[in-house]
């Protein structure tokens, strides 16, 4: 990954803040997605939620798996950047912020790991159980340590406010998810796995651009790790009009994203960052024991952290 740009290179900060303190249509906080997703009332996808908040991907496993999961992410820092995890064993009430200078509550105060993410998955040995369901409140135990991931809805405000706004957010729909071949750095009971990646159709010319803006947000993935219609052959995707998570890409028009559209730098071509469905991609891997829980991909935890905390202490 390239070296991190200098903030204000990049991001200004202060006017992130005031274009989105002075939007009028701008009323949702984590917390009132929390609160929504707690109650079932919230039950889409945040691409777009709460704008500035902070969202995370979640992964729940059995204790003994814990620190082979944290050894994880120390190895593999951009599909797996680790914002926080419960408490303690058991805890779903409560977090352990991952991020310096920001605390557990600062992250996400009332908060219930069980009920707040829209929706979720369960796994079984390893196997996917349910899918989409809206609590896991009984597959829930007092041995289970939960962990949250930075996620890149988390920079699609910088992207917005520079005028680059991700071809999914246009339509509402959830961004396109892929398994690759790409081998994630093995720990423990975590093997031959691989990267989840996320992907965004962009201009050729605005590639640049793009990079530049994500590059800061290294706690939700950071920038892409490849572009282009050759990447999709070097990250090992099988059918790009098949996504393996999310709903099928679209361009800004809403047209099917196929196939080479365009032509020089205007050609519009796929842009992949890594993506935190890899965790659970990892569980099914290697078949974990016991009961695992994730977030359904798309369906996130929105935190109270903001955009800017992030990147500030990143």
């Amino acid at each position: 990954m390239a070296p991190i740009a200098k903030l204000n290179d990049v991001v200004d900060v202060v006017t992130l803040k005031k274009s989105i303190g002075t939007n009028s249509n701008i009323q949702e906080s984590g917390e009132r997605v929390r609160l929504a997703a707690r109650s079932g009332t919230y039950t889409k996808q945040t691409s777009g939620a709460a704008p500035t908040y902070v969202q995370a991907n979640l992964i729940v496993l059995p204790s003994r798996y814990a620190d082979d999961f944290r050894l994880l992410c120390r190895r593999n820092p951009v599909p797996c950047p680790l914002l926080a995890e419960s408490e303690g064993i058991g805890k779903w009430n409560q977090l352990k912020s991952w991020i310096e200078g920001l605390t557990g509550d600062e992250m996400a105060k009332n908060v219930d790991l069980r009920h707040d993410f829209p929706k979720y998955m369960v796994y079984q040995d390893g196997v996917l159980t349910k899918s989409h369901c809206l609590n896991v409140e009984a597959e829930w135990t007092e041995d289970h340590v939960a962990f949250l991931i930075g996620c890149s809805y988390s920079f699609e405000s910088a992207l917005v406010a520079a005028g680059l706004v991700p071809a999914h957010m246009v339509h509402g729909r959830n961004v396109p998810m892929y398994r690759t071949s790409i081998p994630l750095a093995p720990a423990g009971a975590f093997r031959y796995s691989t990267y989840v990646v996320s992907m965004r159709p962009y201009r050729r010319k605005d590639i640049d651009r793009v990079r530049d803006i994500t590059r800061p947000y290294v706690a939700t993935h950071g920038e892409p790790i490849d572009w282009g219609w050759d990447a999709v052959t070097r990250l090992g995707i099988k059918d790009i009009c098949r996504p393996e998570y999310g709903e099928t890409p679209v361009t800004a028009d809403g047209s099917p994203f196929a196939g080479s559209l365009g032509t020089g730098d205007e050609e519009i071509v796929p842009v992949f960052w890594g993506c935190g469905v890899t965790p659970q991609e990892a569980v099914r891997r290697a078949g974990l024991k016991g009961t695992v829980i994730g977030h359904a991909p798309g369906y996130m935890l929105v935190l109270d952290a903001r955009d800017w905390n992030i990147i500030l202490k990143s």
